[in-house]
C-alpha cells in the first residue's frame, strides 16, 4: 500500500512570477494615474487662472474704457491714450518730465496697487483699485476683498505662489509689446508659457499678444521663435539666465518666477 504524505500546514508558499508581474503592472498603472492626474489638475487650474483672473481683468480694462471714453488713469479732457496719462500731462505742465511729442513721449509710471515687478512703482494716488471703484467697474474676484489684483496658486513643488496684475504704458519699439498693455507678476515658467499657448496658440516669449517683461535683456533682440528662458527646475532666487542655478531647486523651495505683458486692445 502506498504511504500519502501530508503538506505541513506551517508550510508557506511564495507568490508565482505571473502574479508578482501582475501586481507590479498594478502598481505601475496606479501611480501613472496619480502623475497624469497631477498633470491634469494643474492644467485645469492654469486654465481657471486664465479665464477667472486674466480674462477677466482684461474685462474690467475695457470695460473701464467704455465707461470713462479714455484707458485707465488717463485724463478725459486731455487724453493722451496712454494707461496714467493724466498724471503724465501733469508732469509736463510742471516741467518735470518732456514729452509734448507723443512720438518722443517718457513712460507715464505703471497704476496698480504696488509690487515687485519691474515699473510698478507708484504714488499714493495712483491706485488702481480707486481708478476702478471711481468708474463703478466691477473687479475681479482676486485673492480677497482689497486684494482683487492679486492671486494665490500652488507651483509645481506645491509651494504658494501669488500673481499680481498691473497696467502700464510702453514706448513704442518696446519689445515687451509697446503701447498699453496688463503686466503680470509672479508666473511659474509653466504657467507664463501655458497663458502664452492659450492666449497666442504658441509659447513664444517675444511674438504675439502675451511676451516675457523682458525679453530684450537676453541678447535676441529682433529673433522670432524665443522660448522662456527659466524653467521650473530652478529655485525661486535662481538666475533664470543661468544652467547653473538648475540644481538649486529641492522639493521644498519655491520655483522660480517670471514677468509677462499682455498687450490690450485699447
Amino acid at each position: 500500500m502506498r504511504a500519502f504524505t501530508h503538506a505541513s500546514p506551517n508550510r508557506q508558499q511564495g507568490f508565482t512570477l505571473v502574479e508578482v508581474s501582475l501586481v507590479l503592472v498594478v502598481i505601475g498603472l496606479i501611480l501613472g494615474a496619480v502623475s497624469i492626474g497631477k498633470d491634469v489638475q494643474r492644467n485645469a487650474e492654469y486654465t481657471k487662472i486664465k479665464q477667472k483672473f486674466v480674462d477677466q481683468w482684461a474685462s474690467a480694462y475695457n470695460s473701464h474704457y467704455l465707461r470713462a471714453g479714455v484707458v485707465i488713469g488717463d485724463s478725459q479732457t486731455q487724453p493722451r491714450l496712454m494707461v496714467n496719462g493724466a498724471t503724465y500731462n501733469t508732469a509736463v505742465a510742471d516741467g518735470l518730465i518732456s514729452g509734448q511729442d507723443m512720438t518722443d513721449a517718457d513712460e507715464p509710471k505703471a497704476i496698480c496697487e504696488g509690487g515687485q515687478a519691474p515699473n510698478m512703482t507708484r504714488d499714493e494716488d495712483l491706485i488702481l483699485h480707486r481708478e476702478m471703484d471711481r468708474h463703478g467697474v466691477r473687479m475681479p474676484p482676486g485673492r480677497a476683498e482689497g486684494f482683487e489684483d492679486r492671486y494665490a496658486y500652488l507651483d509645481t513643488n506645491g509651494n504658494p505662489q501669488e500673481l499680481q496684475v498691473c497696467f502700464q504704458w510702453n514706448k513704442p519699439g518696446t519689445a515687451a509689446s509697446s503701447g498699453n498693455v496688463m503686466v503680470i507678476s509672479g508666473l511659474t515658467p509653466d504657467l507664463a508659457r501655458a497663458l502664452d499657448q492659450m492666449i497666442d496658440g504658441k509659447a513664444d516669449s517675444r511674438e504675439g499678444l502675451f511676451r516675457k517683461y523682458d525679453i530684450e535683456e537676453d541678447g535676441t533682440e529682433g529673433a522670432p521663435g524665443i522660448e522662456w528662458a527659466a524653467n521650473n527646475s530652478q529655485a525661486y532666487d535662481a538666475d533664470e539666465g543661468s544652467d547653473d542655478d538648475t540644481s538649486v531647486n529641492l522639493d521644498e523651495d519655491q520655483v522660480i518666477t517670471v514677468v509677462a505683458t499682455y498687450k490690450m486692445n485699447q
